[in-house]
């Protein structure tokens, strides 16, 4: 006799169809799985028949042949289990085979029978719509996650033996949440712009930065607070729509990220990958390819500290992605593309022992040393950082200040409103942000009066701003422009935008 079960397979971020056939016959008892099955998927036949045994069914003493098709796609993971222990017991006429191609089933079995949590549960639920089928089995932990999107039918269970009594009707499905349950929870953060003392300029900087889209370096001494700052640029950007939402879990869960009984991620991701990273785990890649740090931060924020540490074929894989806000990992069986859309904040010191801009503290560091520590940072990923921002050590009225500072909340709103500006501004180009722009648009919506023309004139002659720093200071005086109101951009707008590219003449000049 032969059954088929319907079940799905992740490639990349993008779900596939996988149908299982189970075929029981005469022969030597056994398991035999076909199909392009890993290493995870060969093991599962000892973990099924424990699991059908500890249930309270019998293995059949047959042949099995299964076959998992396309058989000209990999399956990678232990997610078939469940159809797999299925499509058997159907063979037996233990489950009612008349209802099994209603259903999508995934889920790993442990050796009692329980099912346990799998990767990619979302995408896989999205992928539902474009094969008619609306009825989706999966473990418990994972259902959430499921049930987020529309017209799908999420039914959740927690073992083997749960799964057949419901398709016999023994037992009801649990009913699933909606999408519009799940999105009026608040994005929550647990951290705050109003934990930072002093750095006004910084504060600013950085709000700017984020109305805009714009990458930032960061350059300052130890313990200045730079990283403190970094992991709160989060807390003021623009709440996740839910089309965000979705793609971002769908990444998370991908790469089994997803928390636990969790449907969504409401809050934008930051990823802090550690200098010692390799270019495949920060861009994707492996034996099986993985989304890396560049795509975990999709819709968020990349933060890489001690920025001359990170090794220099790792930056420069970066530059490619921060252009196109994808990532293509191509390899003999397949070609995948992760979006990778984020705003870098990269920080620094500004020389190997930390304190060549500190005033209380010497610095003993050569001029060669300190060249050659900042020529680890190559000129093309420097071209595409927008902002660089000196982060000075702090007073000590600061540090004993006992007033907060002002909280996200607040800033975010003004965030908010420019990003609304934007929205509107570039409605009928490919834009998005700011720092999207290219030369065309930057002729047609960044309008100067005739005083900030004649200011920016006299910033290239005389303080030797380059070409390449002259569209970046347009870029951020349009998006200051924008948190000023203005659609004409002013003096004290471009004043501004040099003030943030100092560091340009100051230290690489």
């Amino acid at each position: 006799m032969i059954a088929k079960i319907f079940s799905s397979c992740v490639i990349g971020v993008e779900a596939h169809e996988v149908i299982v056939e189970t075929d029981t016959g005469g022969g030597l008892p056994g398991i035999n799985i076909v199909g392009l099955p890993d290493t995870a998927v060969k093991e599962s036949r000892d973990r099924i028949k424990s699991a059908i045994k500890n249930s309270g069914y019998s293995f059949p003493a047959k042949k099995i042949t299964v076959n998992l098709a396309p058989a000209d796609i990999k399956k990678e993971g232990s997610s078939f289990d469940l159809p797999i222990a299925l499509s058997i017991l159907a063979t037996e006429g233990v489950a009612d085979s008349s209802l099994l191609s209603d259903f999508v089933f995934c889920g790993e079995l442990s050796l009692d029978g329980k099912l346990k949590p799998i990767k990619g549960a979302l995408p896989i639920a999205m992928a539902l719509k474009k094969t008619g089928r609306k009825k989706f089995i999966l473990p418990k932990v994972n259902s959430k996650e499921a049930a987020v999107v529309d017209d799908i039918g999420v039914y959740p269970m927690e073992s083997l033996k749960d799964v057949i009594d419901f398709l016999n009707g023994r037992i009801q499905a649990p009913q699933k949440c909606s999408t519009e349950t799940v999105m009026k929870r608040a994005a929550r953060y647990r951290v705050d712009f109003n934990d930072v003392k002093g750095q006004e300029h910084v504060k600013r900087g950085l709000e700017v930065a984020a109305a805009g889209g714009h990458n930032v370096l960061l350059i300052g001494p130890p313990g200045s607070g730079k990283s403190m700052l970094a992991k709160r640029l989060p807390t003021i950007l623009s709440d996740m729509t839910l089309e965000e939402s979705l793609e971002t879990s769908k990444i998370q869960s991908v790469a089994g990220l997803l928390p636990p009984n969790k449907g969504l991620m409401l809050t934008r991701p930051f990823r802090s990958p550690h200098h010692t990273i390799s270019d495949a785990a920060l861009v994707g890649g492996g034996p099986n390819p993985m989304p890396g740090e560049i795509s975990l931060a999709h819709n968020g924020v990349l933060f890489l500290d001690e920025l001359p540490e990170f090794k220099r074929n790792v930056l420069e894989v970066m530059r490619q992605p921060l252009e196109e806000g994808s990532i293509t990992i191509s390899r003999v069986s397949n070609r995948l593309t992760y979006p990778s859309k984020f705003m870098l904040v990269a920080a620094m010191n500004p020389c190997p022992c930390g304190y060549f801009t500190d005033p209380k503290r010497e610095c003993h560091c050569s001029p060669f040393q300190i060249q050659n520590y900042l020529s680890k940072i190559s000129g093309p990923l420097l071209d595409r950082i927008d902002m660089h921002l000196e982060v000075p050590r702090l007073k000590l009225e600061n540090l004993t200040d006992k007033r907060r500072g002002e909280p996200s909340e607040e800033i975010r709103k003004r965030v908010d409103s420019a990003r609304e500006v934007q929205k509107a501004r570039y409605k009928n180009d490919r834009v998005y942000f700011n720092a999207h722009l290219e030369s065309k648009e930057l002729e047609k919506y960044c309008v100067l009066d005739k005083e900030s023309e004649e200011l920016l004139k006299l910033a290239i002659l005389e303080l030797g701003i380059s070409a390449r720093a002259y569209d970046k200071i347009l870029k951020v005086a349009r998006t200051i422009a924008d948190l000023d109101g203005k659609e004409i951009i002013e003096a004290h707008h471009i004043s501004e935008a040099i003030s943030y590219r100092s560091l340009d003449r100051n230290l690489w000049g």
